[in-house]
């Protein structure tokens, strides 16, 4: 049996752009992607903490350093810039492998630049 667990999480990012005109996607700092292990097209989850909107979508690597996140395509219409955001990727993990599965979690500050790195997600609710 396989099941569906966090891989990755980019937790409380800001979104920086909102572009309707494009195919689609989210673009994500590379620097920010390559810490926590998503790679490009990789399907992800995003939350909005702002006004509650989930969409799924895939990840462009956006320019190093940059710290953007920009949603595009049909997906900008479900966030606006400023809003906070958390984006999840997932991964099938055998049964037997559970135990040792440990996603990686990276709190970023207000400029997405990563404040922390953390090979499990704290036990409190609040950070």
């Amino acid at each position: 049996m396989f099941r569906t667990m966090m891989n990755a999480k980019i937790h409380r990012a800001r979104v920086t752009e909102a572009n309707l005109n494009y195919v689609g996607s989210i673009t994500i700092d590379e620097d920010i992607i390559d810490a926590v292990g998503i790679v490009a097209n990789e399907k992800v989850q995003v939350v909005n903490n702002n006004n509650g909107a989930r969409l799924e979508t895939y990840v462009i690597p956006g320019q190093r350093g940059s710290g953007v996140i920009c949603l595009n395509g049909a997906a900008a219409r479900l966030v606006q810039p400023d809003d906070i955001v958390i984006i999840i990727s997932y991964t099938l993990v055998p049964e037997e492998k559970i135990a040792s599965h440990h996603p990686t979690v990276a709190i970023m500050d207000e400029h997405n630049q990563i404040t922390q790195l953390l090979k499990q997600e704290p036990a409190h609710t609040i950070l």
